[in-house]
């Protein structure tokens, strides 16, 4: 093993042991206990301190106090008592479904009651993926999260116990290339209604339903949106992955994928996120649990992301995320204009959504024309799709977020150095980027390329592919806003030192001419987190609704 190798895989273990230190989410498991004045609170509380051996006494138990509350619910729907007793009730009611592996989806579940036996069942799947069986079905309310992507718990009040539903094992539950992958979570809520001595689970999106009809009154459904976000954190520590897929990026090259949060709806407009550098999907999880929080956003916005492995090339990614997008078209032909926020460098590739890039980068590299430059097919394809691209007129709007449009002088630094040269080029791209670079012209300084770029020498102010850009006009009638973070310790926003920066990019990389309105937040590089641009994506995002 060379030496430089060892010096990767060292570099790469001391980055993972940090990464650790820096956990998204943690889970706990709450020890639960229950104190209500009223008949379904003290059949809560003696289930509780007293619970049956036998899973099916407990659940009739629960199912028990949750008809009680129901009733009250029925003579006096607001009656706020009788609404957490309900919920409480139907909480442990799935839980106990769960933990004793109960399948009332397949056959109903008969149990013992007070007024005598219950018969407890699912309301049918309306469609395949929402099969029960594919999933854990677990209540919100047992767990407590904290970590640094966690903070505020956002929740909706209304009735219905707030679930997480997730993937059994891992168990692929996609059924179409653009649902959520292997690791599948999401918040639902469960409504019990009693029909007799018959109790039947339907189980309600509340990104689609904001209301439901229970013993003949119409309530807020309740919904708990951070629980489904942490629980994935905390169980999935994306942490790592990041990490990974930026020193090693070939061996993550099929984790590259555009996908939704969320059901499809023709009706609500896609908000597509791509996240930075050394990042995942998981830094946009404050801005998404937050949003989610407002009715507003529920009623008209679906969530997407973008996810690639950082350590390659920003203009290939771009490329590939085109490449899906029209994927995305053939699927969804009836989708809503795109609005798109993309945080670091991922405002770097949404710069070339908005972009008619011509000619002007190919011949930034080359001499020759496509047809006259002697590259094998599978090179010329590459080059050509990452240099070569119109701006996609599905898009409707862009947001940056502490975008590095102008790269960041730290990648030249000794730090920036280093990451290079330990990122190195993706080995799938070497022969590639050997090939194109024999034909490359020189830089300005006459420099030579002497192998495929990284995502690191994308960040070099002085990349060629940074400046021609950026000397190119966005795409007439697409409106974009900027987002800057600057940490207060003052500075000029011009090239002069000190500048104004976010931590890592510099307000003059940030800064783009013509945007509507460019709002400055006291942040770090993850402006996207902060309350304050979090806000005013919103703002955004409630204005575009007007146009």
């Amino acid at each position: 093993m060379s030496l430089f190798v060892s010096l990767r895989l060292v570099l790469l273990g001391l980055v993972l042991a940090t990464a650790a230190c820096k956990t998204y989410s943690t889970v706990s498991t709450k020890r639960l206990t229950y104190e209500a004045a009223t008949p379904a609170g003290e059949i809560i509380a003696a289930a509780l301190q007293r619970p049956a051996r036998d899973p099916a006494v407990q659940l009739g138990a629960y199912l028990d106090a949750a008809a009680r509350a129901g009733e009250v619910l029925r003579a006096t729907p607001g009656n706020c008592q009788a609404r957490t007793d309900y919920n409480f009730a139907v909480s442990r009611v799935m839980e106990v479904v769960h933990n004793a592996g109960m399948e009332p989806w397949k056959t109903p579940v008969r149990c013992p009651g007070a007024g005598g036996e219950w018969t407890f069942s699912y309301q049918p799947a309306d469609r395949p993926e929402r099969d029960p069986a594919l999933f854990r079905i677990l209540p919100a309310d047992r767990y407590e999260f904290k970590g640094r992507l966690i903070s505020e718990r956002t929740v909706k009040e209304g009735l219905g116990a707030p679930l997480v539903v997730t993937s059994k094992g891992g168990a692929p539950v996609a059924f179409d290339s653009f649902a959520q992958s292997k690791n599948f979570y999401y918040g639902m809520t469960v409504v019990l209604d009693f029909r007799g001595r018959r109790c039947v689970a339907s189980v309600l999106d509340p990104l689609a339903s904001e209301t439901v009809v229970f013993n003949g009154h119409r309530h807020p459904l309740a919904a708990d949106f951070t629980a489904p976000l942490a629980l994935a954190l905390a169980e999935l520590n994306p942490r790592k992955m990041e990490v990974e897929r930026m020193f090693r990026p070939e061996q993550f090259k099929g984790s590259t994928r555009l996908a939704r949060l969320q059901p499809y709806d023709p009706a609500k407009i896609p908000v597509l996120l791509i996240h930075g550098l050394g990042d995942s999907q998981a830094t946009w999880a404050p801005m998404v649990e937050s949003l989610r929080g407002d009715a507003a956003m529920r009623k008209n916005y679906q969530f997407w992301f973008f996810s690639y492995p950082t350590g390659y090339p920003y203009p290939l990614m771009a490329a590939v995320l085109r490449e899906q997008m029209d994927a995305m078209n053939a699927r969804y032909p009836d989708h809503q204009p795109i609005v798109v926020v993309g945080h670091s460098m991922g405002g770097m590739i949404a710069r070339t959504l908005i972009t008619d890039s011509g000619m002007s980068l190919w011949n930034a590299y080359f001499k020759t024309p496509p047809n006259r430059t002697p590259l094998s097919q599978e090179t010329l394809e590459i080059m050509k799709s990452a240099l070569i691209f119109r701006h996609r007129p599905e898009i409707a709007r862009v947001i940056f977020a502490s975008a590095s449009l102008r790269g960041s002088d730290m990648a030249t630094g000794f730090l920036g150095r280093l990451g290079a040269r330990l990122i190195g080029s993706p080995s799938d791209l070497s022969e590639a980027g050997q090939e194109a670079s024999r034909l490359a012209r020189p830089g300005a300084d006459g420099t030579l390329i002497t192998r495929m770029p990284n995502s690191v020498d994308a960040l070099d102010p002085d990349n060629r592919f940074l400046i021609t850009i950026n000397e190119l006009p966005t795409a007439q009638g697409i409106p974009y806003h900027s987002i800057i973070g600057d940490r207060g310790k003052g500075g000029h926003r011009s090239r002069i030192k000190p500048v104004s920066t976010d931590g890592l990019v510099p307000y003059w990389s940030s800064h783009i001419e013509g945007a509507e309105s460019e709002l400055i937040v006291p942040s770090d590089h993850w402006s996207n987190q902060h309350p304050q641009a979090i806000e005013e994506v919103r703002r955004i995002l409630l204005e575009h609704l007007d146009h």
